[in-house]
């Protein structure tokens, strides 16, 4: 099951960091097709926000054909952001997480590493 989290410092509306965060949740195979989200309820009593929000997230997802609410059941995924099987993502992952302890030993910020990420990104147009 996902664990939301809120960053409220960091300027983008909360409906969409739970949006976000599950879209993540799918491209890292975290979430599959037939997972449950938590219910609203849930995400309030976890990390103290309106109910409205979760609900504003969840219609985003629906409204992205992600996720499907059926009710009084609650709300399950409809289909994977992945693609697992065209990468070996562990050994990805393996690698990154390398280069990022090799960034911080040379004194990188996070911000330092998102921009060279981006930049990187974008010089192979990939937006």
């Amino acid at each position: 099951m996902i664990e939301f989290r809120i960053d409220r410092r960091s300027g983008v509306a909360t409906y969409l960091q739970l949006v976000q965060q599950v879209e993540q949740a799918l491209r890292l195979g975290r979430l599959q097709p037939g997972d449950r989200l938590p219910t609203a309820k849930e995400v309030v009593s976890s990390i103290a926000i309106n109910p409205n929000t979760v609900l504003k997230a969840y219609r985003e997802l629906e409204r992205e054909g992600l996720v499907e609410a059926r009710r009084g059941l609650g709300t399950f995924v409809r289909r994977s952001l992945g693609h697992g099987d065209a990468v070996d993502g562990a050994l990805l992952r393996q690698k990154l997480e390398s280069w990022i302890r090799e960034s911080r030993a040379a004194g990188l910020e996070r911000e330092d590493v998102e921009a060279l990420v981006k930049s990187v990104l974008d010089e192979h147009h990939w937006t």
